[in-house]
């Protein structure tokens, strides 16, 4: 299962602080804007997502479809695809994507101690 580009979303208080933060271990502003609430940061291959008011938890987030650098790619597993494996291998979805449909979707689910998972298709 081809799970595409990966990154931690974190739910930030302040999102200048944490920006602010991160920059300190090396982190630059890769996308997003403080005008939307949050921030993606790069370092390297790394990928931190800085939410502010957006959602509760911290989320695991895979991108199928995208390199490190949010540039597509040729190959990889669709949304719809690793959805049918999951449910297979009976993993519990919170949030389905419809099989009927194309392109961008996203599904959310839960690993066993309760940390979320989202595999966010953009393409």
């Amino acid at each position: 299962m081809k799970l595409g580009a990966f990154s931690i979303s974190l739910s930030v208080k302040n999102l200048q602080v944490s920006k602010e933060f991160y920059e300190h271990l090396g982190f630059k502003v890769f996308a997003g804007g403080e005008e939307m609430n949050y921030l993606i940061m790069k370092n390297e291959d790394s990928l931190i997502g800085l939410f502010n008011g957006m959602f509760e938890k911290n989320i695991l987030t895979f991108n199928p479809g995208w390199d490190q650098n949010a540039g597509n790619l040729d190959s990889f597993d669709d949304v719809r695809s690793i959805q049918t494996q999951l449910k297979a291998q009976g993993i519990p979805l919170a949030q389905e994507v419809d099989p009927a449909s194309m392109g961008p979707g996203s599904i959310l689910f839960f690993d066993p101690d309760g940390n979320t998972i989202l595999i966010d298709q953009h393409v």
